[in-house]
């Protein structure tokens, strides 16, 4: 709210992205995480608090621009350092254009740009191989396990970017999750727009009420020996398909929610792949 006041109550969506980019850039710790999306650098979390904001009638968002329309003075609700770098971001962006403001963020940051449907209109060819030159390409097959513990929606779709990531296997029982966006159709739909495919295999799940009152490393030893008697024992079919959908895709995650794989059963369910005949292939846990 404090970035739409200082530039005049309203901005051009694109350029509201780019500008919040530069602005937590500077941030000791940012408050927003991006993405490498469509038109660059892009926060899927910012974007679900401008829908928020709008059912809030603190600002209204068209197809095109946001414009703030609650009169509360939110500059004045900043912190000291983070009024200081909303000005410098006026002082020094407000007089760009919209293109000149994506094209810096393009040169600056290139990573951001990698997935660009208009990088080419932007850039010169040798800006563009800048950009190209940053983009991960695997050429190794490997089967990653990701959890989405403690680190933002951006910073997890990053990892899955960074590593070259084509599918994500969600090994959760119930994929519902109340943190935004790892509920199942919507990080389905977060995937595809990466152009990550996506898919569910909640038979090599856990129940939920399997993993209440885990109080320490012991409870958890029991519940995966349990575990791997009476669920991995039961799906070999499942398993061989996720192992022929690794030697299709080449780099497949599979995806629960804890951080750390000693405490998460897709770790015992990639060992259980990687014993299967034919699988001559890495385990990395991201």
């Amino acid at each position: 709210m404090a970035l739409l006041q200082v530039f005049e109550d309203e901005l051009d969506k694109i350029h509201f992205q780019k500008l919040l980019f530069l602005f937590t850039r500077k941030q000791v710790k940012p408050e927003y995480d991006f993405v490498p999306y469509k038109f660059g650098c892009f926060s899927f979390s910012a974007n679900a608090d401008i829908v928020a904001m709008e059912r809030d009638e603190l600002l209204i968002e068209t197809e095109t621009i946001i414009k703030k329309t609650d009169e509360t003075d939110f500059l004045k609700q900043l912190k000291p350092a983070d009024l200081n770098i909303m000005l410098e971001i006026k002082a020094v962006y407000g007089v760009m254009s919209v293109n000149a403001v994506m094209k810096h963020t393009y040169l600056e940051y290139p990573y951001y740009a990698i997935n660009s449907e208009v990088a080419e209109k932007k850039l010169s060819s040798d800006e563009l191989e800048i950009v190209r030159s940053v983009k991960t390409a695997g050429d190794k097959t490997v089967l990653f396990t990701i959890g989405y513990e403690g680190i933002s929606l951006e910073e997890y779709l990053n990892r899955l970017l960074i590593n070259d990531i084509k599918l994500l296997v969600d090994v959760r029982k119930n994929a519902l999750s109340m943190k935004y966006g790892f509920s199942k159709s919507k990080l389905l739909q977060l995937c595809e727009s990466l152009k990550i495919e996506y898919i569910h295999l909640p038979e090599v799940g856990i129940d939920s009420d399997r993993r209440q009152e885990l109080n320490g490393f012991e409870d958890y030893r029991k519940l995966f020996e349990e575990y791997k008697k009476n669920n991995l024992s039961r799906t070999l079919e499942t398993q061989l398909k996720i192992l022929e959908l690794l030697v299709k895709k080449k780099r497949i995650a599979l995806t629960c929610f804890e951080a750390d794989p000693d405490y998460c059963h897709r770790k015992h369910l990639a060992e259980a792949i990687s014993r299967l005949k034919g699988f001559n292939y890495e385990v990395k846990h991201i």
